[in-house]
C-alpha cells in the first residue's frame, strides 16, 4: 500500500512539473560575453577578483554584487575561449554545419558569486510567456572554473544534471573522485602529481628543513596534505604547516609571525594568486626576505605579483609551472578582432535586453584593449584552447558529422552522452598536444620548473630551468639545470635549511626529544664501531678481528700483540737471560780450570758441572717465551722450561743427598756411600727428569700449547700468547717442579748444621728459599698479569729463579777459587786448621 501511494505522488509531482510556467526568481544574471549557436557552451572565469557585497539590512530589496579589479590572466581565457570557437565555427572539417554559441560569466573569485553565475549559465536569462519547463539545460558543457573550490561548487550542482564540467586551471586532488564528480574533466594535470614534484625538488636540494603555507580552500588543503605525506616520506622534516584564506587578515598575520620566528629557510607556498599577493605584501611590510619561496602553478607565473618590491621577497623563487605554449593567432585576435566583434559594447543592438544595458559594466575591461605583456605566455590560455576541442570533438562524434556531408543537427543531445564522449575523445591540436582524459577525467602531468630571475634592466622574467613529466620513466621525469638557477636574494649560492648539520661519518644520529626527526645531535661511534655514510642511524659492529679507526669511518685489523725482542721489555729480559748464561759459562770455565782443586771436587764436580749445564739452559729456555707464538715455540717453552728445571733442581738434589750422606759415612761403622756412589747419582737424576719428560710427552700427546688469539682482555687489541691447551698439564709440570724443590729444600734444611767448615747444605737451603719464593709469588702475578706480562712474569721467574741458584751455590766457591786460594785446601775443607768458617 505504502509502494503505491509513492507511485502515485512520484506520478502527480512529475505531472505538475511538467504543466509548470517556467518564471525567473529575481533579477537574472546576464553574461559577460555571449554569442548564439546551434550548439551552446557555458563557461565561467573568475575575470574580476575583488567583490563588494551590498547591504543586508533586509529593509530594501538586496542590490547586485559590485565586482572590480580585472585580472588580465583570465581576462585572456575568456577571449581565449571566443577565439576558439571561433576557428572552430570557421573549420570545414570539425563540426562542418554547426555553430557553436557561448555564454561566459564572470564569478568575481567568489564563492557566493560563483553559485550565481553557475545557476545562471544553466539556466535561460529569459522566458517567453507560457514556456513549460522541461528539466533541459540549453548548455551542453561548461568550461571552468579557474579555482578548485569554485570547481567543487561548480561540479557539485552541475553533477545531478549529468553536465560535464571541463576546468582549465582546477588542479586539486579532490575533483578526480568519479564517484563524487562523474561528468568532471580537466585539461590540466591534478595536484597529486605537482604535489609529490614539489617534495622532490626539496629533497632534490637537501632541504630537510621547511615550512609550508597553503590557502585555506579545497586547492591548498588537498595539494598540501599530499605534499606533507610525500615529505614524510622523504625524510623532510616540517617545521610549520600554516594555512589562510585571502578573506582572514588575522589568520594571515599570525602566518607571517610564524614565518618571522622560524628557522626554516625554505617555504613552500601552495597558494592561489591571491592569497599570494596577501602574503606578499605583509611579507614586504615586515622586510621579511631571504626566504627560498617553492611554488605551485596557480601563482609562480602570475603578473600580478610582480612589483616594484616583489623581487626582495620572491627573487630567486623555484616552482612548477604549466608549460608555455604560443597558439597561433591568437595575438593578432586578442588585440584586434575580439573588441571588433565578441565585446560587448562594440555591438548597437537596442533591441537586445544584454545591449540594452549601460557600457559602464565594461569601462574596467577597456583598459585591456592593447595589452599585450601577457601574450607570450599564454599558460593556462592553451588549457581553454583544449577543453573547448575536446568539447567539439565529443559533439562531432554525437551529431555524426562527415566530411562533405555535414552533422544530423535535428539529433537532442543529452548532457550525459557529452560525458561519455569526452571520456573517448583523443585528438592532436595544432601546436602538438595531445588531448584525453584518463580514469579520472584528467591529462598527464607535465610542467616546466621556473625560477624567478631579475635582467640586467631590472624587469622580472621567468626563466624555465627544468621540467617535469609524469609520462616519462620514473628515472626521467624529474630534470633540473641548477647552474641556471638565481636563489633567493639573487643570491648564487644555493641556501641551506636543515634544522641539524649533517653528521659525518664515524658518528650517529641521535634525536632530540621532543624534535621532529630531523633535529637530532650527532654522536660519535663508540669504540669498536664505526658508520661509513653521512647521516647514519646506527654505528655498526667491528667484526672479530677488527676495530674502529681513530675516525671511527673504518674498520682495521687490530693491533697484534706479543712479547718481541725489538720491544724495550724484550731487549732487557733478552740481555738478563744472555747474562745469566754468561754469568755461568763464566763459572763453568773457572771451574774447569780448578776442577783438580778440592773445593770443585768436593760434593761430586759432576753433578756440580751437570747443574752449571742446566742452569745454562734454564737461562736460554726463556728467550723461547720471547717473540712471536707459533705452534712449534708454544710446545718448546713450556716442555723446555718444565725438563731444564727439573734437571737442575733434580742435579741440586742430588748434592744436597751427596752431603747428608757424606755425613752418614764420617760415623764409625757406616757405610751408606755405596748406596749413593756416582753411578746412584747419574741414575736419580736421570730417573727424576725422565719423570718430567713422561709428563711433557703425555701434556703434547693429549692436549699440547697452541697459538691463541686473545680478544677478551682487550677490545682494541689482539693479545698473541700460547694457550696451555690441557691446564692439568701445565700444572702438573708446574707442580713436579714444584715438588723437587720442597723435597730439596727440606733435606737442605736438615743439613744446614752438619759439622764442617764449607758446608754447601747451607748454600742450597738460600738457594731453594729463593727458588720457592719466586715461584711462589709466581703463581698470583701469572693469573693476573694482562697480554704479554703473563710473558714477562713467567721469564722473570725463569731467570730469578736460575739466578738465585747460579748465585747462592756457585758464588761463595768462586770466592775462594779467586780471593782466598788458601782455603781451597782439603785440610781446611774438613776442618783441620784453624780458620774462620763460612
Amino acid at each position: 500500500m505504502l509502494i503505491f501511494l509513492c507511485t502515485l505522488l512520484i506520478h502527480y509531482c512529475c505531472a505538475k512539473a511538467e504543466n509548470t510556467v517556467c518564471r525567473m526568481m529575481g533579477d537574472p544574471k546576464y553574461p559577460l560575453l555571449s554569442r548564439d549557436g546551434d550548439i551552446t557552451i557555458g563557461a565561467l572565469f573568475a575575470v574580476r577578483s575583488i567583490e563588494t557585497l551590498p547591504s543586508f539590512e533586509f529593509t530594501q530589496k538586496p542590490q547586485p554584487l559590485i565586482c572590480s579589479s580585472v585580472s588580465p590572466r583570465d581576462f585572456q581565457m575568456a577571449q581565449t575561449m571566443t577565439f576558439t570557437i571561433e576557428e572552430i565555427n570557421r573549420s570545414e572539417t570539425l563540426l562542418p554545419n554547426v555553430s557553436i554559441g557561448y555564454r561566459i560569466y564572470d564569478t568575481c573569485s567568489s564563492r557566493l558569486s560563483s553559485m550565481s553565475a553557475t545557476m545562471s549559465v544553466m539556466n535561460n536569462q529569459e522566458f517567453a510567456a507560457g514556456d513549460k519547463c522541461n528539466g533541459q539545460t540549453p548548455i551542453h558543457a561548461i568550461i571552468g572554473e579557474t579555482e578548485s573550490s569554485a570547481t567543487v561548487i561548480l561540479s557539485r550542482t552541475t553533477g545531478p544534471f549529468k553536465i560535464p564540467v571541463i576546468s582549465h586551471s582546477a588542479t586539486c586532488e579532490c575533483l578526480s573522485n568519479r564517484k563524487d564528480y562523474p561528468s568532471f574533466f580537466r585539461t590540466i594535470a591534478s595536484d597529486y602529481h605537482q604535489s609529490r614534484a614539489l617534495a622532490y625538488i626539496v629533497k632534490h636540494f637537501g632541504w630537510s628543513w621547511v615550512g609550508a603555507v597553503n590557502s585555506d580552500n579545497d586547492y591548498g588543503n588537498n595539494g598540501m596534505a599530499i605534499f606533507l605525506n610525500t615529505a614524510h616520506e622523504e625524510g623532510i622534516c616540517i617545521e610549520y604547516s600554516e594555512k589562510f584564506y585571502r578573506t582572514e587578515p588575522e589568520k594571515l598575520k599570525k602566518v607571517v609571525n610564524v614565518i618571522k620566528q622560524s628557522t626554516a629557510k625554505v617555504v613552500v607556498a601552495f597558494l592561489t594568486s591571491l592569497e599570494m599577493d596577501n602574503l606578499l605584501e605583509q611579507l614586504s611590510i615586515q622586510n621579511i626576505t631571504g626566504l627560498q619561496m617553492i611554488g605551485v602553478e596557480a601563482w609562480i607565473t602570475a603578473e600580478n605579483l610582480i612589483t616594484p618590491n616583489s623581487f626582495r621577497v620572491l627573487g630567486g623563487s623555484l616552482g612548477f609551472a604549466i608549460r608555455k605554449i604560443d597558439i597561433e593567432g591568437f595575438s593578432d585576435y586578442a588585440i584586434k578582432a575580439f573588441w571588433d566583434t565578441a565585446f560587448p559594447c562594440s555591438q548597437e543592438n537596442e533591441n537586445s535586453s544584454q545591449d540594452a544595458l549601460s557600457c559602464n559594466r565594461y569601462k574596467d575591461l577597456l583598459v585591456l584593449k592593447n595589452y599585450k605583456d601577457d601574450e607570450p605566455e599564454q599558460r593556462y590560455s592553451s588549457n581553454v584552447y583544449k577543453a573547448v576541442y575536446a568539447v567539439a570533438y565529443a559533439l562531432h562524434s554525437l551529431l555524426k558529422c562527415k566530411e562533405n556531408k555535414g552533422c544530423e543537427k535535428g539529433l537532442t543531445i543529452q548532457p550525459q552522452e557529452v560525458v561519455e564522449a569526452l571520456k573517448k575523445v583523443n585528438f592532436t591540436v595544432k601546436f602538438g598536444d595531445r588531448v584525453w582524459f584518463d580514469s579520472t577525467g584528467g591529462a598527464v602531468a607535465q610542467y616546466e620548473v621556473v625560477n624567478w630571475q631579475q635582467d640586467s634592466d631590472g624587469s622580472i622574467q621567468f626563466k624555465a630551468v627544468g621540467y617535469y613529466d609524469a609520462s616519462l620513466p620514473p628515472d626521467q621525469r624529474f630534470v633540473l639545470n641548477t647552474e641556471n638557477i638565481i636563489w633567493a636574494g639573487g643570491q648564487l649560492q644555493k641556501p641551506r635549511s636543515v634544522c641539524s648539520d649533517s653528521c659525518p661519518p664515524g658518528t650517529r644520529k641521535a634525536g632530540q626529544k621532543g624534535r621532529p626527526v630531523c633535529c637530532y645531535d650527532c654522536i660519535p661511534c663508540a669504540d669498536g664501531e664505526i658508520s661509513n655514510e653521512t647521516d647514519s642511524n646506527n654505528c655498526m659492529q667491528c667484526p672479530g678481528e677488527f676495530w674502529s679507526n681513530a675516525e671511527r669511518n673504518k674498520c682495521v685489523l687490530k693491533a697484534i700483540e706479543f712479547l718481541s725482542f725489538t720491544e724495550v721489555m724484550g731487549i732487557v729480559l733478552v740481555f738478563f737471560s744472555l747474562f745469566g748464561v754468561g754469568i755461568t759459562v763464566l763459572v763453568t770455565g773457572l771451574f774447569y780450570s780448578k776442577k783438580d782443586t778440592p773445593i770443585v771436587k768436593a760434593n761430586n764436580s759432576e753433578l756440580s758441572f751437570l747443574l752449571l749445564f742446566s742452569l745454562t739452559l734454564c737461562f736460554l729456555c726463556s728467550l723461547t717465551f720471547i717473540g712471536r707464538p707459533t705452534e712449534w715455540s708454544c710446545m718448546l717453552r713450556h716442555t723446555a722450561f718444565g725438563i731444564t728445571f727439573v734437571l737442575c733442581i733434580s742435579c741440586v738434589l742430588g748434592k744436597t743427598i751427596v752431603v747428608l750422606m757424606a755425613f752418614k759415612a764420617t760415623l764409625p761403622g757406616s757405610n751408606v756411600m755405596k748406596w749413593f756412589g756416582p753411578v746412584q747419582q747419574r741414575l736419580s737424576v736421570l730417573a727424576f727428569t725422565l719423570i718430567q719428560v713422561l709428563i711433557c710427552v703425555l701434556w703434547l700427546t693429549i692436549s699440547p700449547p697452541f697459538p691463541y688469539k686473545n680478544m677478551k682482555y682487550y677490545k682494541e687489541k689482539i693479545i698473541l700468547e700460547c694457550s696451555l691447551g690441557s691446564t692439568v698439564g701445565f700444572w702438573a709440570v708446574l707442580g713436579y717442579i714444584g715438588l723437587l724443590a720442597l723435597l730439596c729444600f727440606i733435606l737442605a734444611f736438615l743439613a744446614r748444621t752438619l759439622p764442617d767448615n764449607f758446608n754447601e747444605a747451607k748454600f742450597i737451603t738460600f738457594s731453594m728459599l729463593i727458588f720457592c719464593a719466586v715461584w711462589i709469588t709466581f703463581i698470583p702475578a701469572y693469573v693476573s698479569s694482562p697480554g704479554k706480562f703473563i710473558v714477562a712474569v713467567e721469564i722473570f721467574a725463569i731467570l730469578a729463579s736460575s739466578f738465585g741458584l747460579l748465585f747462592c751455590i756457585f758464588t761463595p766457591k768462586c770466592f775462594i777459587i779467586l780471593f782466598k786460594p788458601e782455603q781451597n785446601t782439603k785440610q781446611h775443607l774438613m776442618g783441620k786448621t784453624q780458620s774462620k768458617p763460612y
